[in-house]
């Protein structure tokens, strides 16, 4: 898009990378201490914006690395403005750098899969991410819940997702290799919708860390 750039720095719901400004001081961003609940790789941000829509009482952050796509969600943020919305540019190999204890629940949809198993570790569900994801989740003491929500189309990376969860102390409360057979409340992403157009089967799992 046109001046891409210049819309997303314009937006003042989308929040400059300091972890200065921002590590640990995520409440006073957001005015409140209700938790705080975090999309890596939003994409266009139709997940996040509605999320945040229909539950005022949680906040939400999304995180998007490419500028290109970003703008999408900044558009729609700019459209229909959200008091418990944030947007960040950024990578989620940084996220220590930006929150500390600080997040309830992270939603990965339809995360890169890296399907070689020498990419391996770049999956957002591998063993490093899931130590970086420790220091970011609020402890346990405190009233958090260390959850990570995921949906899929890839199969590699879902498998993959189930054995690295397990490992790291995750147990599943709920498990669907076929999401849109269940009735298990969904806010659909632009992936996902044109995915099940086209009759692909996706696969969810909500996990959450054992105390």
């Amino acid at each position: 898009m046109k001046n891409a750039k210049n819309i997303i720095e314009e937006c003042e719901y989308v929040i400059k990378w300091d972890s200065e400004t921002l590590k640990g001081n995520w409440e006073s961003i957001f005015g409140n201490s209700n938790p705080i609940h975090l999309e890596i790789g939003m994409g266009k941000g139709k997940f996040i914006h509605e999320m945040a829509k229909n539950n005022p009482n949680i906040n939400f952050i999304g995180l998007e690395k490419y500028e290109s796509v970003l703008v999408r969600a900044v558009e729609k943020v700019n459209n229909e403005p959200l008091p418990n919305l944030r947007l960040i540019c950024g990578y989620a190999e940084g996220l220590g750098y930006i929150f500390n204890h600080e997040i309830d629940c992270i939603y990965l949809n339809f995360s890169d899969p890296w399907p070689k198993n020498r990419h391996a570790r770049r999956r957002l569900t591998s063993p490093n991410f899931l130590d970086i994801y420790e220091d970011i989740f609020v402890d346990e003491i405190f009233g958090g819940e260390k959850r990570i929500i995921q949906k899929t189309d890839n199969l590699v990376l879902f498998a993959s997702s189930l054995k690295n969860l397990n490992n790291h102390g995750y147990y599943f409360e709920e498990l669907s290799l076929d999401l849109a057979s269940t009735e298990i409340p969904n806010v659909e992403t632009e992936y996902e919708t044109k995915f099940k157009s086209q009759g692909v089967k996706i696969n969810y799992l909500n996990a959450k860390k054992s105390n």
